[in-house]
């Protein structure tokens, strides 16, 4: 019988393609990734399934489009009857874990994973929930362009700590997964929140590059949609200020 490969799936948050080198961006510089990219096979066809990101975290786990499981914010209920990639692994006979954020709301925080090696991030209530039929009303905690204005170096912050918790954890199970007896393979997933908002990072990160040589991003307006969720969408990120 052929072994089985290990898995270790690693995933970022808003880490939009187009700013890539591998995707032909001349400014920033990724090393790492570079690397990943040079000694495996970029997807240069792949589409997040929508705006937010837990929904989009929902879709990636359940291989399903947002609207079929009920997906459509950050506070919906991703169900427990939904299948997973992580309970089809470990129906393969995968074990399998979970190192970070993946924003599952409601009490399954699980979700297929035999274990998760961090808490979350976020909360897994529904403090987040709008209210459908007030779509007019903007919520005071959703994104704005303040994330962008008072970007900025810092010393830390919770969304550092929360991600060197994530490696380390993650690094851990690694060594223990080499040096322990369960011969099943392994579905590790290291998820971190950043590049998500709020951008304040190390100056040593701040001071990589000039405010000169950093394009402002060229996005077009479109008209606006017919469709009243995501006409709320777009006036909850004051689209129309910008």
């Amino acid at each position: 019988m052929t072994k089985r490969p290990n898995i270790l799936f690693v995933m970022a948050d808003q880490m939009a393609p187009g700013f890539m080198p591998i995707h032909g961006h001349p400014v920033v510089k990724t090393p790492h990734l570079s690397t990943l990219a040079e000694r495996g096979a970029v997807f240069d066809s792949a589409y997040c399934p929508s705006p937010l990101c837990a929904p989009s975290r929902f879709s990636m786990m359940a291989g399903r489009r947002p609207a079929g499981i009920g997906a459509y914010d950050n506070a919906a209920d991703f169900a427990a009857d939904v299948p997973t990639f992580a309970h089809y692994l470990r129906q393969a006979g995968y074990r399998t874990a979970l190192s970070g954020k993946m924003h599952f709301c409601g009490p399954d925080q699980l979700h297929g994973f035999e274990e998760r090696l961090t808490t979350d991030i976020y909360p897994a209530d529904f403090g987040w929930t709008p209210d459908w039929e007030h779509p007019e009303v903007r919520p005071s905690w959703y994104h704005n362009m303040l994330s962008v204005i008072q970007a900025g170096p810092c010393q830390r912050s919770n969304q550092l700590d929360f991600d060197e918790e994530v490696v380390y954890a993650a690094r851990r199970y690694l060594f223990d997964a080499a040096r322990g007896i369960d011969e099943r393979p392994f579905c590790l997933v290291v998820s971190m929140t950043h590049p998500h908002d709020p951008y304040a990072i190390l100056p040593e990160y701040w001071n990589r590059y000039r405010a000169d040589e950093i394009d402002l991003p060229k996005l077009g307006t479109s008209p606006d949609p017919s469709d009243p969720h995501w006409q709320r969408l777009r006036h909850a990120v004051q689209q129309r200020d910008g």
